[in-house]
């Protein structure tokens, strides 16, 4: 397989992954499908063999102190810049389906956040924190008067 082949398989593999959590979140088959680590095993193997045949002495001495016109440089290579596209696509969709779960967890609304996430993933990532802070700040289901009222209740039936 060629690179670019390589590429663009990893860049299709996602997608249903991604269809299944925006589209039928709910459905029994998108969480049994994103219950599993396989995709991430899949992706990380790919990574792997990616970074594996990118790294050379120089990109290794270069990366290990980082300078932004070392960076650049190193992504300028193809099979550099494509790693990287990898990593991307490994690490958003990680963080997707972690919102995703959090969504299944909490009864929060994820949708949104996990679509900013398939296209800007730390985007995704924010909109999920901000949106489970509204959510518990405006719009729990217990204030403070009632678990006051719930902690008062629990000291007094426990004494």
């Amino acid at each position: 397989m060629t690179l670019a082949q390589l590429f663009d398989g990893a860049n299709l593999f996602v997608l249903p992954f991604w269809a299944l959590m925006i589209l039928l979140p709910n459905w029994s088959v998108t969480r049994r499908v994103m219950s599993s680590l396989l995709p991430f095993v899949a992706l990380a193997a790919l990574y792997l063999y990616l970074f594996v045949s990118t790294i050379t002495p120089e990109s290794a001495q270069a990366l290990s102190n980082p300078q932004l016109a070392d960076i650049a440089q190193f992504f300028a290579v193809e099979s550099a810049a494509a790693t990287g596209w990898v990593h991307f696509l490994v690490m958003d969709l990680f963080v997707g389906r972690w919102i995703y779960w959090e969504g299944q967890r909490t009864g929060i609304w994820t949708i949104h956040s996990i679509a900013l996430c398939l296209f800007a993933g730390p985007l995704g990532l924010l909109s999920h924190i901000l949106t489970n802070w509204i959510t518990q700040t405006w719009f729990s289901s217990s204030t403070p008067a009632t678990e006051t009222a719930e902690a008062s209740s629990k000291v007094s039936s426990e004494a």
